[in-house]
């Protein structure tokens, strides 16, 4: 008997096919799930992250709130193009404080998962007011309202222990200074130590340039920590994961 012949037999019989299906995908499943029970972490843990800081955090929300994950992916993939054009592929611990995660392959826009620090404020203030003023070809709609909504971090420690219920390492000492530290990384005449002490890496400054605190400076915020946490000159994958 050929095995086409044999093969005949499995597609003529619905139930013979069905137990043969799930003995396939059960024994796939076991294979891919059942190691997962001896990982303590599957995440490897990588020097330099760190959860967001409150502004960084509302600027999040913000970018996720107008729908900008709709165009633009955070997840460099390990392709020699999409390497050689955005940076080092992504890690999987750069998101383990992402609620929700920012992957995705939509890009109608470039890939922002290295996007910190490629640009100045004012470049991200002049693309956010009029994309087409500093990108041409760009179809991204204007987002000029953002300069005009002030914020001012009232529930901002309501956020980060939110985040905490979820996993997110804040501690009662960053859930205290919340708000302080939410006004601190905005403000270019105010006490930044605390704040660098608690959010190691953090940027700061008078983001979109104006006197009030305003949703622009909480989206420029978080962009520009975007993929700027992980010295990659330095970093080494793990060998045994």
């Amino acid at each position: 008997m050929s095995f086409i012949q044999k093969h005949q037999i499995l597609e003529r019989s619905p139930t013979l096919l069905f137990a043969a299906s799930f003995a396939v995908v059960s024994v796939g499943g076991i294979v891919e799930i059942a190691p997962l029970f001896w990982l303590e972490n599957t995440i490897e843990n990588v020097e330099g992250m760190r959860p967001y800081t409150p502004l960084e955090l509302t600027g999040r929300d913000i970018y996720i709130r107008e729908g900008c994950y709709v165009c633009h992916s955070q997840m460099i993939r390990p392709m020699r193009d999409e390497v050689e054009r955005y940076g080092h592929y992504s890690l999987a611990a750069e998101s383990q404080y992402d609620h929700p995660f920012q992957w995705g392959s939509k890009r109608t826009g470039p890939d922002l998962a290295r996007v910190g620090g490629r640009y100045s404020d004012a470049w991200h203030v002049d693309h956010l007011m009029d994309p087409q003023s500093v990108v041409p070809e760009s179809i991204m709609p204007k987002y000029a309202f953002l300069a005009n909504t002030p914020i001012n971090g009232a529930h901002v420690a309501d956020l980060l222990r939110t985040h905490s219920i979820v996993g997110v390492p804040y501690t009662e000492e960053m859930i205290e200074n919340a708000r302080s530290d939410f006004l601190a990384q905005a403000d270019p005449d105010g006490d930044w130590g605390p704040v660098e002490a608690r959010y190691p890496g953090a940027v700061f400054g008078n983001f979109d340039g104006q006197p009030e605190l305003t949703e622009m400076d909480a989206l420029i915020a978080y962009l520009q920590m975007l993929g700027t946490l992980v010295d990659f000159s330095t970093f080494t994958p793990d060998a045994s994961r």
